[in-house]
């Protein structure tokens, strides 16, 4: 039977993994740490004595391609989302709270609900989103939107960070616009926020290993590739250490790794050159963990925590465009951070056990230069394929977008005369998923 080699076990891989084997191709997926999962995934940390993910995720209901792999294997459950759809806030430096109510339907009638708003707006201020839909190549978030107005600071600007994690006066202003035209602008429904119930392994990564091992497929790990050999535009084999994987005649390959580790494999390749930081700070209390109001999460504005979330007795908070914070030491951190959380939450007294993960690459720099490097699935070898969330997917670096860009080499795959014939229910799900990402583009 013909082989699929995937090189990288993170969500693109896995998610093309989990498309592959439900068509009936045989799939080998090899990754270099212990585990699989890369940036989306859980831990049992020591020092809190408590599993925790390495990074906090909102999904959003509009992720549709995050919902199809969960519904794919059977995981769908393992999502929490908010009912009513809502975006609870704080700003630090008022003490202010509010919450944001999109209504479900796609006629966004909750912009002119005063109560539905973020205070000090009005209902023609959300117009200016339409700008980001119909931005110019090269232009910033802020760019297109009133830096000055009470709406920029306090909720574009927040979310803009988030998504892009970079300051929104240098991220793209086309990859902020794909994401609100695949939520806010298809109704409150899409703008459903979610979380992971049990961590992102529980939800993810543990039942994709468990759906592609069921269909056939092999999961290696401590498998780190060490160099592709091509001849007459093909890769014939993979190189690992003290390994050499034959690749045949109708064999394919995709390639799941970070930008980095995909240029050293394929010197020349275009990728994003640059990266930019995520801190995540996990805090084990004494006592059952309550956000104001009981809700999962907590967007803040006017500190340096920025997103606060709560799981059992941990509360976990995102700090993202963290560059500027990623060398000061974990001690350090965690104080700054710590201050947030108790004057958010009314925790008096010393600081609990606390866990800080820096993760200095999370995402390429999501700048319109760079991304315009971003290479498309397709490459110089008819065998090979990309996946990755820095890909062109036309959406930022996130789940949904690593999701995206493994669907869819999964699909060039199927379709390709260098795999089976896909079935017709294949086709029109690649169809749709290609149209998806030229709509962004």
């Amino acid at each position: 039977m013909r082989t699929v080699h995937i090189v990288g076990a993170g969500m693109a891989g896995l998610a093309a993994a989990v498309r592959l084997a439900d068509a009936g191709r045989r799939v080998v997926v090899y990754e270099s740490a212990g585990q699989a999962g890369g940036r989306c995934r859980s831990l049992h940390d020591a020092v809190l004595d408590r599993p925790i993910d390495n990074g906090n995720h909102l999904l959003l209901g509009g992720n549709t391609d995050v919902f199809g792999l969960l519904d794919r294997i059977g995981a769908r459950d393992r999502l929490i989302g908010a009912d009513p759809v809502a975006f609870p806030f704080m700003d630090l430096s008022t003490g202010e709270s509010w919450t944001l109510r999109p209504n479900l339907g796609p006629v966004p009638w909750w912009m002119l609900v005063p109560s539905r708003r973020v205070p000090g707006t009005g209902w023609r201020d959300y117009l200016g989103l339409l700008k980001l839909l119909r931005t110019r190549p090269g232009a910033t978030v802020a760019e297109c939107l009133d830096t000055r107005s009470v709406l920029y600071k306090r909720l574009w600007e927040p979310l803009a960070v988030a998504a892009l994690n970079i300051d929104p006066a240098l991220g793209s202003a086309r990859l902020m616009g794909a994401v609100v035209a695949e939520t806010f602008m298809k109704g409150g429904a899409a703008c459903r926020p979610f979380i992971a119930a049990r961590g992102l392994s529980d939800t993810f990564v543990d039942p994709s290993v468990r759906f592609v091992e069921e269909h056939g497929g092999t999961i290696r790990l401590k498998a780190r590739l060490r160099e592709l050999r091509v001849q007459n535009a093909r890769v014939t084999a993979l190189e690992f250490a003290g390994e050499t994987v034959d690749v045949g005649h109708d064999d394919d390959v995709v390639l799941a790794l970070p930008p980095v580790a995909a240029s050293e494999l394929l010197p020349g390749l275009p990728v994003p050159g640059d990266s930019t930081a995520i801190l995540n700070a996990h805090y084990r209390l004494d006592r059952p963990a309550v956000l104001p109001g009981g809700q999962m999460f907590l967007g803040l504005v006017g500190g340096t925590a920025e997103w606060l979330f709560a799981r059992d007795d941990v509360i976990s908070v995102t700090v993202s465009a963290a560059d500027r914070l990623i060398d000061w030491s974990a001690d350090d951190l965690a104080n700054l951070i710590w201050r947030d959380v108790a004057r958010t939450c009314g925790l008096p007294g010393p600081m609990p056990p606390a866990r800080i993960i820096k993760e200095k690459r999370a995402t390429f720099r999501q700048t319109p230069a760079e991304s315009e490097k971003r290479p498309e699935a397709r490459t110089a070898f008819r065998n090979l394929h990309l996946a990755g969330d820095w890909t062109a997917t036309g959406l930022p670096a996130t789940i949904e977008g690593a999701i995206r860009s493994g669907n869819k080499a999964a699909d060039l795959l199927l379709l390709s005369g260098s795999a089976e014939t896909p079935s017709r229910d294949e086709m029109r799900a690649s169809q749709r998923s290609s149209l998806d990402i030229s709509q962004q583009a």
